[in-house]
């Protein structure tokens, strides 16, 4: 993969956290924070975690040594930032959202296809930024299947967000 590969990859992932999000408005606040015995309890709470995982690894990936102590900071500020309990309705994900999109397109807009190649420390190991960077969107990928199945749960209609659907409405094209 390339840079390029990479900012498709990471423009796919923000139309279809945005189309799930969008699929989500007909749900009201009551739907949206309801426990449904899910991994993350409500719709809400699976949106806040992949906003979260989405943010600590950019916070990471920017960090210039991001030995114990700058993880173990960056995860009490995650904690705090993303606390569920302070996105009360899908106007405060959204709004939160618009702030890690931002940071995701600066990072990617900056990213060299050499930084991709670098090993990053991970926990006793070490992987390529590039395999980490696929890592997020199959995370994001993987909580977005959940929501769908709350969604329907909720008695509501989740939309299609396959890479397939992406590039087939040529979405790739309009960003």
């Amino acid at each position: 993969m390339t840079k390029d590969d990479i900012a498709l990859l990471y423009q796919y992932d923000r139309w279809a956290n945005n189309r799930v999000l969008e699929a989500c408005s007909p749900i009201g606040t009551e739907q949206f924070t309801r426990d449904l015995g899910g991994s993350f309890c409500s719709v809400r709470d699976t949106f806040v975690h992949i906003m979260a995982g989405e943010w600590g690894w950019i916070q990471y990936w920017r960090a210039p040594s991001p030995d114990a102590a700058f993880v173990a900071e960056m995860m009490a500020r995650r904690k705090v930032l993303f606390d569920p309990n302070m996105y009360p309705d899908l106007a405060a994900v959204r709004q939160k959202w618009v702030e890690v999109e931002r940071e995701q397109l600066e990072f990617i807009q900056l990213v060299s296809d050499e930084r991709l190649q670098q090993l990053i420390p991970v926990r006793t190991a070490e992987m390529k930024l590039i395999y980490l960077m696929q890592h997020v969107a199959n995370h994001s990928t993987y909580h977005r299947g959940q929501i769908a199945l709350m969604m329907r749960q909720l008695g509501a209609v989740p939309q299609a967000t396959d890479f397939h659907v992406f590039m087939m409405e040529g979405q790739a094209e309009k960003r």
